[in-house]
């Protein structure tokens, strides 16, 4: 290849890794702030699909893609309160009632956004950080979702609160060990609740972008199994938020790998590349479960969770 096509090559992956890991960052950072108050929300599939569905109709409804933004979120949320009230009951098993509500969520989704396929909704305004070149491929591909910057400043705020603020070491103190929570006089519940509540508002805005960015439409197929795929990125990142970031922009640029070979002309392998981030997550699980030991980082309340 020439010089010219290595620069396209590197800009995009570099630019589809922004793109294509920002669903990634948000639900991976939405699960991390679960799965530190000791709950598992295998569901995050359906709240990132209904999200999706929930973002792009209400920007097609009221012609504002930032309201679209606040309706996905709020979508989120409002599937992420359902498991969280239902996994506080009791013999109710977190990992079954997220496997149920995913269903329930996607199924929704394609029920109501039947009528929003065919539409086009007003998308988020791009940030251009390839202005600095004369090539245009860099500077299509340099072409940033606004919402990216939205979730580093959410990964170091999630990284500074579960560290110094008394809601985050409350989260950390459900999620490490109830009996303790509950000797202070709180109410494991209720956390739980708030942090899973919480996270489905910030995995809402991931679905967002699916819809309102990149691909920036609203299909059946919008999510490839995003949501699930950011349970195992929870593991890489060992529970931490800012190395969410860079586990998401891994599986971005894993992502982005097929399509920018095929930009500057590689066509072989094209479907073989598209399963890269499917083989990552393989790797990432078989070399972190082990049977019968406990993931560095993990919460200790996750490995007695219902």
């Amino acid at each position: 290849m020439t010089a010219d096509q290595w620069i396209a090559l590197i800009a995009g992956i570099v630019g589809g890794a922004l793109r294509v890991g920002a669903p990634f960052l948000f639900v991976s950072l939405g699960e991390c702030l679960t799965e530190k108050s000791g709950r598992i929300n295998l569901g995050l599939e359906g709240v990132l699909v209904l999200s999706a569905m929930s973002a792009f109709g209400g920007a097609y409804l009221t012609g504002s893609p930032w309201l679209g933004v606040l309706i996905g979120a709020a979508a989120g949320a409002a599937l992420a309160l359902l498991h969280g009230l239902l996994c506080s009951l009791d013999r109710v098993n977190d990992v079954a009632t997220g496997i149920a509500l995913m269903l329930f969520g996607t199924g929704l989704a394609f029920y109501l956004g039947k009528p929003l396929i065919q539409p086009q909704a007003p998308q988020i305004p791009a940030i251009p950080l390839g202005d600095w070149s004369d090539n245009s491929a860099v500077r299509a591909a340099l072409q940033v979702n606004a919402l990216v910057p939205i979730g580093l400043v959410l990964a170091v705020f999630l990284w500074w609160a579960f560290a110094r603020t008394r809601a985050g070491l409350l989260v950390r103190m459900a999620g490490d060990s109830a009996n303790a929570t509950r000797a202070l006089g709180y109410s494991v519940s209720g956390i739980r609740i708030a942090a899973t509540t919480a996270g489905g508002a910030i995995a809402g805005l991931g679905g967002a972008s699916l819809t309102l960015f990149y691909p920036g439409s609203w299909s059946e197929g919008i999510s490839s199994g995003q949501g699930l795929i950011a349970v195992a990125l929870v593991i890489f990142a060992r529970w931490s938020p800012l190395r969410c970031v860079g586990a998401a922009l891994l599986f971005g640029g894993a992502g982005a790998l097929g399509p920018a070979l095929q930009s500057v002309g590689v066509g072989w392998g094209y479907h073989l590349f598209n399963t890269v981030p499917y083989v990552l997550t393989l790797v990432i699980l078989v070399l972190t479960c082990k049977p019968g030991s406990v993931a560095i980082g993990s919460p200790g309340e996750l490995s007695s969770t219902r």
